[in-house]
């Protein structure tokens, strides 16, 4: 198995290959995976229907940075010893599809613990985005027109909630079947999710700074500091979009 040294794994963070428009999509792309709007909308419709009140405050958020840790931390770890493996093997390569994907892994660990292995990774996360994406559609939904939209009501309780969400993933699973490159609609939708980010933060923030009750909205030094980080994110995503189109145009 693949074994990168911290001076392999360090080293290309300080040549980025900003001219490379294929490396400039992904970056883009990675951006709107990983700050996801679509998140930010579920965790907000979430703590409002698990009923949390403002004494929850402080779990809610020790619980939202270790998940971020988490997650992140996995994810990180994958593409590490994904490419790292790939690299050991075969040098530079484009991964351009979901079969290509498989054989790294079943390159190194057999062709069915690989295969299968691959398989695990992309439906737990495949089941987490539908789940996000659906139930984030219904709850604001079921917000805007004022009906139930819980999960706590039954189906027959809050039929509207639940046709929602079943619409959404089937419209997911339509689209994901139909559309003949998965790995070029993953890319187009996060790239989307990084050109939405700067709409989704800077409404964040300022109901951060003005709508919160006083005792709990950001201020001083903290607000300076998650204003500047805000606009870092956004300004790199917009920069990156910016260049994506321009490449795009040419």
């Amino acid at each position: 198995m693949a074994q990168p040294t911290m001076e392999e794994i360090f080293k290309p963070f300080m040549s980025q290959p900003v001219q490379d428009k294929a490396y400039v999509r992904l970056a883009t792309a990675n951006i709107g995976a990983v700050i996801m709007p679509f998140m930010i909308f579920y965790q907000q419709s979430a703590i409002v229907d698990k009923k949390l009140s403002p004494k929850d405050v402080h779990i809610a958020r020790v619980d939202t940075i270790v998940g971020s840790f988490v997650t992140q931390g996995i994810m990180c770890a994958v593409i590490i010893t994904t490419a790292a493996a790939v690299w050991e093997k075969e040098g530079p390569r484009n991964l351009n599809s979901i079969e290509e994907i498989a054989d790294v892994f079943s390159t190194h660990l057999g062709e069915e613990a690989g295969k299968v292995l691959f398989s695990m990774g992309l439906l737990g996360g495949a089941l987490v985005g539908g789940l996000v994406v659906s139930l984030t559609a219904a709850w604001g939904l079921g917000e805007l027109m004022g009906l139930r939209r819980s999960l706590e009501y039954k189906a027959t309780e809050a039929p509207g909630f639940y046709l929602t969400y079943t619409l959404m993933i089937a419209f997911g699973a339509v689209v994901a079947i139909m559309y003949p490159n998965p790995i070029e609609l993953e890319v187009f939708v996060e790239i989307l999710n990084a050109l939405l980010l700067p709409v989704v933060l800077g409404f964040l923030y300022v109901l951060a700074y003005k709508a919160l009750p006083e005792e709990h909205r950001i201020k001083g030094s903290y607000a300076l500091g998650v204003a500047i980080l805000f606009s870092l994110c956004c300004g790199v995503a917009l920069y990156l979009c910016i260049l994506e189109t321009i490449d795009a145009a040419v």
